[in-house]
């Protein structure tokens, strides 16, 4: 069988956050992505590993946070790494790992059965990317500034972590981006 890719899959805000302070996701309701993006990736997608932080505030809005991936379009493994499992909220759903990173990306992707292994959270992801454990970055950028919360990448020392655009032309090419403040209207 083949392996799956480790894949960090991820919204974040024009100032480069991913969640608010309090791990807060509603300021992406009313993005919309392109058409078709959450069915490929859900297709392509065998397993996820997130972070506790990240858990424990989902966990604070439902029941079964392991059906929250997608807007519950995605069925199927989830992981969360944590030193300390035996206060997290139970969920059937969720199995808890107190292994290395590299190895709850091995279980990740063993678990996948060839798809992707996507990893959910800072942390998690940051570790990932330390030890190049991850093999696709796919952000979307929101049009919004929310001035404080969970940054995309925080890892002050290390040396500058350089990716491959994937698409045609150059692979190092500068994306630009051009936005006007919304009106109150647009602002939804």
């Amino acid at each position: 069988m083949s392996r799956g890719n480790v894949v960090w899959h991820v919204s974040m805000s024009l100032d480069g956050f991913i969640a608010g302070p309090n791990h807060e996701m509603d300021w992406t309701s009313g993005m919309s992505l392109a058409p078709g993006t959450v069915e490929e990736s859900v297709a392509g997608l065998g397993a996820i590993l997130a972070g506790r932080r990240g858990f424990d505030a989902g966990a604070e809005h439902s029941d079964q946070p392991s059906k929250q991936a997608y807007g519950g379009a995605f069925d199927g493994p989830v992981f969360v790494l944590t030193h300390h499992p035996e206060d997290a909220k139970p969920d059937p759903g969720i199995t808890f790992l107190t292994c290395d990173i590299a190895e709850a990306v091995r279980i990740g992707l063993d678990a996948a059965g060839g798809k992707n292994l996507e990893v959910f959270g800072a942390d998690i992801a940051r570790q990932c990317v330390q030890r190049g454990l991850v093999d696709e970055f796919y952000v979307h950028l929101a049009p919004v500034m929310l001035g404080d919360g969970i940054r995309l990448f925080d890892c002050p020392g290390i040396e500058p972590v350089r990716w491959h655009r994937v698409h045609d032309g150059d692979p190092l090419r500068v994306v630009d981006l051009r936005y006007r403040p919304a009106t109150r209207d647009q602002a939804g």
